[in-house]
């Protein structure tokens, strides 16, 4: 049974504020109990914690895959699972439209919604033998250069084995939900998003035979960095850390899991073919409708 449910909304955004107030009232009518929350503008600072209680159902996040992410992050890793409503732009991660939003959320309620488990990307950063930052992300790593027009030596190892350097913008790895993201644009593979593996692409590399490769997500990925550079590591394109000559940068799967509630009618390919505009067109707007 449903008894409490949280709903966190895109920070500054009128619509996602009205929506999870309107929300917020049809929940209560209910007998559900809610907390209801903005995003924080700075959703990037990881020491901040949660923003609502870790005990609740479930979560209704009302923005776009941005908002989620940080969600995610913040709220997701405890296991609670998460409805997540686009309101305007692509939305891989947020698939309920504002106007699928009451027949949802009564299937959300009623529990009849299914729920699908993603897997999350751990960073750690080695520093002179000390771990001096770890973090778990929906998405993807990315590691490049501050300067612009420079390319970054980057050596990596797969489970201690040496793969090759990369000569490069930069390097993404990323996680099979990830891959609809950065990775993609920067040309890499779509990875159906419960496949147990990660995905290394390089960033314009200076090599043309450097490929993007898909791993088992059991391995251990070690990134070094080779030269005495400015190098910044950003997960999910919202929490950066600044790399130093020397750092050892470690990737692998994260113990936590989120739980991302799924409306039967929405398969993955139905969701490509409308984002990517596979075999037609498809206009992204913002999509009102009443509650």
């Amino acid at each position: 049974m449903i008894r409490s449910v949280g709903i966190i909304y895109k920070y500054n955004h009128k619509l996602a504020k009205d929506a999870a107030v309107r929300i917020g009232d049809w929940l209560r009518s209910k007998g559900i109990e809610v907390f209801s929350k903005e995003m924080p503008r700075d959703s990037s600072d990881h020491e901040k914690g949660t923003i609502l209680p870790t005990d609740i159902d479930r979560l209704i996040v009302l923005g776009g895959d941005g908002t989620l992410l940080a969600a995610a992050r913040k709220m997701g890793i405890y296991g609670i699972p998460i409805l997540g409503v686009n309101l305007g732009g692509l939305g891989f991660l947020t698939e309920v439209s504002y106007n699928e939003l009451i027949e949802s959320l009564e299937l959300m309620i009623e529990e009849r919604l299914s729920i699908q488990e993603r897997t999350m990307l751990k960073a750690e950063v080695k520093r002179k033998g000390e771990n001096v930052f770890s973090f778990s992300v929906l998405n993807d790593a990315v590691i490049n250069k501050r300067t612009l027009a420079r390319i970054i030596d980057l050596e990596v190892y797969i489970n201690g084995e040496f793969l090759t350097i990369y000569k490069a913008d930069g390097l993404i790895i990323s996680t099979p939900t990830g891959s609809t993201a950065y990775n993609l644009s920067a040309g890499g593979p779509i990875v159906y998003p419960t496949v147990g593996a990660f995905i290394i692409t390089p960033i314009c590399p200076f090599t043309l035979s450097n490929r993007p490769i898909i791993i088992p997500d059991d391995s251990m990925i070690e990134v070094r960095v080779l030269k005495d550079e400015s190098v910044v590591l950003t997960l999910d394109g919202q929490v950066g850390f600044d790399l130093r000559y020397g750092d050892r940068v470690l990737l692998s799967k994260s113990p936590h899991v989120i739980r991302l509630l799924k409306p039967s009618k929405h398969s993955y390919f139905h969701i490509l073919r409308t984002k990517l505009r596979w075999g037609g067109t498809y206009e992204f707007k913002d999509e009102k409708g009443d509650i």
